[in-house]
């Protein structure tokens, strides 16, 4: 009798937890905002307004590198369709920079068995002069293998970095593999090298090469830099294991323009809060994209969801409280360029940006998220993930998250910050190629994402909640 009765009390207890927790989160938004919540749910899943933004953006505008035709395009392509989709404020921030030219790319091995190979230049490299360069191939399979070479070990001969990225669900495998993309030029002129050839960064088994920034250094030679398919990377490797001297032949047409100045902008656009219009809640993705493909996952997707999103929240019978605010930065493929010159014109305005979060990865749909608020914020924030648990994602134990790319400098800034993690398994099969198409992106998936941005942009915008504290 006695157990019955302890089973009894145990399970009214639970019941009353249950019911407690319920009306806890529900304490965050009213009745009435709950109801815009689900309502804005169902827009968002059943619109195809970010697959039409992104199709738009790709067929009519295509790549966007700064400094190109396509990139002035889509500053007018943007500033346009937000207009459209009824943003209350529109507006640029101009940036300027030195001008590269990609040019053209010859690559082959030349012994002890020719084969031509697939190659690309990294951004920002120098080329190789009209005749090329040939040279015997000096292998490492890593990068730290390359610092260790000793200065003088390389002289005459090019440099060949053959490490291979691991796929990932949230990209891990990136960080490991860019090093040698960013760096490896330096590294590999210091020891004497005539030019770099590497792996691409990239988890695809696709014969096409993989572009992205490199970086030289003050003081230390420049020489070329290009990216090899990883089938090619297989077939040197293969070359090299027989024992023989592998010589190949590079030609590269790259150029920077030092003297030739091009310019770019941010393009920000805006839904006025009806209560709090100062404090700003900011969703951004970047608008350039490399030269190759058309932009379409890096970043196409990011600029269509954030700018789908503020459209839905714009279109309820109410403003919300706070600013939203979308930002699609420039130039971030080549340094961040129009994250850095945000900060310069926004730094004094950073305690009003309330929390924030980018979209820069993936192709599938957002499975968790991370915050990084203060700890008395985390009540709501658990509040928020009970609206996007039924799109199937969840909260992170951590709160440590910082923004993704461009909006990772506004973290850094003191913005309280959300990462919203979606599958990428996938992504570094495509990125920075000219597999970066309209047709990598699925369009259920795409609908998913988007109606998380707009839960989250909503819900912080309405809650008044000060995710600082």
């Amino acid at each position: 009798m006695f157990n019955r009765f302890l089973k009894t009390v145990v399970t009214t207890s639970m019941m009353f937890t249950a019911l407690l927790a319920m009306n806890t989160s529900a304490a965050t938004l009213s009745n009435a905002e709950q109801a815009d919540m689900k309502a804005l749910k169902q827009t968002a899943l059943n619109s195809d307004l970010s697959y039409e933004l992104v199709e738009s953006l790709t067929t009519e505008v295509g790549p966007r590198m700064m400094g190109t035709p396509g990139d002035a395009k889509a500053i007018t392509w943007a500033v346009a369709k937000m207009k459209t989709l009824g943003f209350d404020k529109v507006w640029t921030e101009e940036i300027s920079n030195t001008q590269w030219l990609r040019g053209e790319v010859s690559a082959e091995i030349t012994a002890p068995y020719p084969q031509k190979v697939v190659a690309i230049a990294l951004g920002g490299s120098i080329g190789t002069g009209e005749q090329g360069i040939t040279a015997p191939v000096v292998h490492f399979n890593t990068l730290d293998e390359l610092k260790a070479a000793k200065v003088g070990s390389l002289d005459g001969k090019i440099a060949f970095v053959s490490y291979k990225m691991e796929r990932h669900i949230a990209g891990k495998g990136y960080g490991p593999a860019v090093g040698t993309r960013v760096r490896g030029a330096v590294i590999a002129a210091e020891k004497g090298a005539l030019a770099l050839i590497m792996r691409s960064v990239g988890t695809d088994n696709n014969r096409i090469a993989h572009t992205g920034i490199m970086r030289y250094k003050e003081g230390v030679k420049k020489i070329p830099a290009a990216a090899l398919s990883n089938p090619d990377a297989d077939m040197l490797v293969n070359q090299l294991k027989r024992g023989k001297e592998v010589s190949f032949y590079l030609k590269l047409t790259a150029s920077i323009q030092d003297k030739q100045i091009v310019k770019s902008a941010n393009v920000i656009g805006e839904i006025t809060g009806s209560e709090s219009p100062e404090q700003i809640v900011a969703i951004g993705a970047h608008l350039d994209s490399w030269d190759v493909g058309t932009g379409a996952l890096d970043d196409g997707i990011g600029v269509a969801m954030v700018m789908a999103a503020a459209h839905h929240i714009s279109k309820l019978e109410n403003r919300p409280k706070r600013t939203i605010r979308v930002i699609l930065f420039a130039a971030e493929e080549i340094g961040l360029l129009g994250a850095k010159k945000y900060m310069q014109l926004h730094k004094n305005d950073m305690d009003n940006h309330v929390l924030g979060a980018e979209w820069d990865f993936g192709v599938g749909k957002i499975y968790e998220m991370t915050p990084r608020v203060g700890d008395n914020s985390l009540t709501a924030v658990r509040d928020l993930a009970k609206y996007l648990a039924p799109l199937g994602v969840a909260l992170s134990p951590k709160n440590n998250a910082r923004a993704s790319s461009d909006m990772g400098l506004l973290t850094d800034a003191g913005m309280p910050s959300m990462r919203l993690s979606p599958d990428g398994n996938h992504y570094f099969d495509y990125h920075h190629t000219e597999n970066d198409t309209l047709d990598k992106v699925i369009p259920e998936d795409l609908q998913q994402n988007t109606a998380v941005y707009t839960l989250f942009a909503y819900f912080s915008a309405q809650s008044g909640v000060d995710f600082r504290k």
